[in-house]
């Protein structure tokens, strides 16, 4: 029998996640910025060791006003946003895609969600996970995705850090993702080659697709 998560925790660990995807993007533009970790901790009074520990996740602790600091220094700003909780219909569409995801996969595949990184303290997850025929593939499920190239980066981290084969991104089937794929479909492509058909029919026979891809249901 599952046990449902409480609220409090919960919200403690999307906290967690979302922290850990701010700290992401910041520590690409301090690569794209060209700045190392000690000048960006001397421009904001910290040590390079405590911006390597907040790039990476792990200084318990960090207050709003230090992480805007941090941000500040590689050309961010920090925007606090709230949405609907666990019962509204959004969580609710991210569940059914990852059910729908579920459908395509051969019995053969294992199935596990919310799987995190192999990291020690880092607080990110895998929406989903599956093993078979010798390879571990990471699912990603987005039901309304704006920015393209910062999903594109998000995850390319995500992949580096997460020990899997392949990483296969799923967006719902809605008239504003496909317009989503028309404007950033191309540049989507270089990191999730595979097309739908193709990953949908590996999946189904329990096979290696052999590359990352989009699956759209």
């Amino acid at each position: 029998m599952s046990v449902r998560e409480r609220p409090a925790d919960r919200g403690r660990r999307v906290a967690r996640l979302a922290l850990g995807r701010v700290c992401e993007d910041a520590r690409l533009a301090r690569i794209a910025a060209g700045l190392s970790q000690r000048e960006v901790g001397r421009a904001i009074g910290r040590s390079h060791t405590w911006v390597a520990r907040v790039e990476n996740g792990r200084s318990a602790g960090v207050t709003f006003g230090d992480l805007g600091a941090l941000l500040a220094a590689v050309g961010l700003e920090p925007r606090l946003t709230v949405v609907p909780g666990s019962d509204a219909h959004r969580d609710t569409a991210h569940s059914a895609l990852l059910d729908r995801t579920r459908t395509l996969l051969h019995k053969s595949w294992t199935w596990r969600l919310e799987v995190p990184l192999p990291n020690p303290g880092d607080p990110r997850a895998w929406d989903a996970l599956v093993r078979g025929d010798g390879v571990r593939i990471a699912f990603e499920a987005e039901t309304g995705p704006r920015d393209g190239q910062a999903l594109q980066r998000r995850l390319a981290i995500k992949r580096r850090d997460g020990a899997v084969d392949h990483v296969v991104l799923v967006l719902s089937d809605t008239q504003r993702n496909r317009r989503f794929l028309r404007d950033y479909g191309s540049s989507l492509r270089i990191d999730f080659p595979l097309s739908h058909r193709a990953l949908a029919a590996s999946l189904r026979l329990g096979r290696d697709p052999g590359g990352s891809g989009i699956l759209v249901l």
